[in-house]
């Protein structure tokens, strides 16, 4: 696997509340995750930092031989992990009290990827020419989207489309929604705050990714460059992980 990290607090923002990191986990599986903290004095990049350190730890322990239902429930632990930890701290301190943050993180086996997330940070994976989004935003707006009540093009610009409906560390239980995925060499994984999606279109994210004279830090710097060339409005961050090795093969995803 080879992964590549970048993020930039923008045009508009002061702090850079985003967090992210990818590794090869002692077992030799890849995990990755992406955190968009949200909170007044400083709380937002203190949830996500604690979001990810926390959900660190909890996976670096996971071993190679999962199988696929073992592995959906090691990355929902991880993750429901940084929850309570979150929930925790801020249940302590009034300076962080509603902090909270969202989470798309990544768990990846060889032949299997699994996708963990709440809030409205996306996972999105590329094969060949196609782009696929694998994460539902948890947003009001995407609840009036799915309910017919305003159109996919209202949905874009609403402007109530950052609101959550579901995040982690503002309650002490949360849903973690679990996906699973083929994952073969060629294929990569991009993990994004809504600071890359809310700016680039899907047609420029897939262009950047098949630019075959870009590799892939330069695929995510060219990334983070068009949203800040799109108005910069939120902080950005992305995270990409292209399978670079290895064979497809074994039990499909559930």
């Amino acid at each position: 696997m080879r992964t590549a990290n970048r993020s930039d607090v923008g045009r508009i923002r002061l702090v850079n509340e985003d967090r992210a990191w990818a590794a090869e986990l002692p077992s030799g599986l890849t995990a990755a995750i992406v955190a968009d903290g949200m909170g007044g004095h400083q709380a937002g990049d203190v949830a996500s930092q604690l979001a990810v350190d926390t959900f660190r730890e909890a996976i670096a322990s996971v071993q190679a031989d999962l199988t696929h239902k073992q592995a959906k429930t090691a990355l929902c632990q991880a993750i429901l992990q940084a929850n309570e930890a979150v929930f925790d701290l801020a249940a302590r301190n009034e300076h962080y009290r509603n902090m909270g943050t969202t989470v798309v993180a990544a768990l990846l086996l060889g032949d299997a990827g699994f996708i963990g997330h709440i809030g409205d940070s996306r996972a999105y994976k590329q094969r060949g020419d196609t782009l696929r989004l694998l994460t539902e935003d948890h947003t009001l707006v995407n609840e009036l989207a799915k309910s017919g009540q305003i159109s996919p093009e209202e949905a874009a610009n609403h402007p109530r489309r950052h609101v959550l409906t579901r995040a982690l560390g503002t309650e002490r239980e949360v849903e973690v929604d679990l996906k699973g995925f083929s994952w073969q060499p060629g294929d990569r994984l991009l993990l994004c705050s809504d600071g890359l999606y809310a700016m680039v279109s899907e047609d420029e994210i897939r262009e950047t990714l098949l630019d075959e004279d870009l590799d892939l830090d330069a695929k995510a710097n060219r990334l983070i460059e068009l949203a800040l060339e799109a108005g910069g409005e939120d902080n950005v961050t992305v995270l990409l992980i292209e399978y670079s090795d290895g064979h497809p093969g074994g039990e499909q995803p559930a």
